[in-house]
């Protein structure tokens, strides 16, 4: 359930709009004021709805302040409807900027629109993508060709650091350094060996002739450009 935070001094919108996003399925908090609203704000909020004229701060400074704390949209929701207000609320980073009077529908619809656009980004910036081998970073899952790759702990952990390393060669000493078994004891040079050919049986099309891991000899490691 989506966690909206309602920023509006006029009672009569705030409990309105308020009722029709959680008949909608949402979280909704309300803020009468810039104190409220920041007492409010947490790393889980997931939108904020923002008027710009309110008793104890500018909603414009409000965006910035938010902006700076967390990574979540913002939806302007104002009288002023001005060009110019316009503008500069969407260059501050709002997502969207809804004047009012508002149609509740629209606005929901709006809403809808915002969420989906940010969740969208999110998840591909959790994506980290060579050839057709893809890590979904927030799931801890890899896929190849948008199947699920069974890969240990461990087999998990090498890909990954290989994969955030795409392009660069990595030293087998720079990998030793950073992995441990399951059990917390060291890695051996032989036994990452036997971890790479295991991990090449499972995302190459052909493990003999690895075109996504391939081997430096004498050095390490370097995965094909994202």
């Amino acid at each position: 359930m989506p966690t909206i935070i309602l920023v509006e001094d006029n009672e009569l919108i705030l409990n309105s709009l308020a009722f029709s996003l959680v008949q909608e399925g949402y979280n909704v908090q309300k803020a009468k004021n810039e104190e409220e609203a920041f007492k409010l704000l947490k790393e889980s909020t997931n939108l904020v709805i923002l008027d710009i004229t309110l008793p104890d701060g500018n909603g414009f400074e409000i965006c910035k302040k938010i902006k700076e704390k967390v990574d979540i949209p913002i939806i302007f929701l104002t009288a002023k409807d001005e060009e110019k207000d316009i503008v500069y609320g969407l260059e501050l980073g709002a997502d969207d900027y809804v004047t009012k009077p508002f149609r509740t529908r629209e606005l929901i619809s709006r809403i809808k629109t915002v969420l989906r656009r940010y969740n969208q980004g999110k998840e591909k910036s959790n994506i980290i993508k060579v050839k057709d081998v893809s890590i979904n970073i927030e799931k801890g899952i890899a896929y190849k060709n948008g199947k699920e790759l069974e890969l240990t702990a461990l087999e998990y952990k090498i890909l990954l650091m290989l994969f955030n390393n795409a392009g660069n060669i990595i030293t087998r000493e720079q990998i030793l350094d950073k992995i441990w078994d399951i059990a917390g004891n060291f890695v051996n040079d032989n036994t990452l060996t036997v971890y790479i050919k295991r991990i090449r049986e499972k995302i190459e099309d052909d493990a003999a002739n690895p075109t996504i891991i391939k081997t430096v000899r004498g050095i390490g490691y370097r995965v094909g450009d994202k």
